[in-house]
């Protein structure tokens, strides 16, 4: 039981600080290197791409393991320790809110719709 909040409070932790180099990474006062490292470490947590697949055992994970808290580590000692909070603060809000589930079954059936209608159209233009 303890390993399972020990494993939900990494994942917000990360989760959280991947948001806050995002904020960081769009500030105009955040220093251009760690703008980078930063948006490029957000974009590969919050994306549904990955180097190595998580399908794959143990290596799936590797890559998140290894690549994410050193980019978030990285990043974050690039950025001056009075902004890092004021992002952190942003993030930890930002993380907070509701997760609205009625946008997302929207979205996901607007991406079914559009799915169906490609593969009717294939379909037909094959036995045309």
């Amino acid at each position: 039981m303890q390993d399972a909040n020990w494993a939900r409070r990494t994942a917000h932790r990360l989760r959280r600080d991947a948001h806050m180099l995002w904020i960081a990474a769009r500030d105009p006062r955040t220093p251009f290197l760690a703008k980078l490292i930063g948006g490029l470490v957000a974009a590969y947590v919050l994306s549904p791409i990955d180097f190595i697949p998580d399908f794959i055992p143990v290596f799936g994970l590797l890559d998140e393991l290894i690549v994410v808290p050193v980019g978030l580590w990285f990043a974050s000692k690039l950025v001056p320790d009075r902004l890092m909070r004021e992002y952190r603060a942003a993030a930890d809000i930002a993380v907070e809110r509701p997760v609205s589930r009625l946008g997302a079954l929207l979205v996901i059936g607007l991406w079914v719709t559009v799915a169906v209608f490609v593969a009717l159209q294939v379909w037909s233009l094959r036995y045309w």
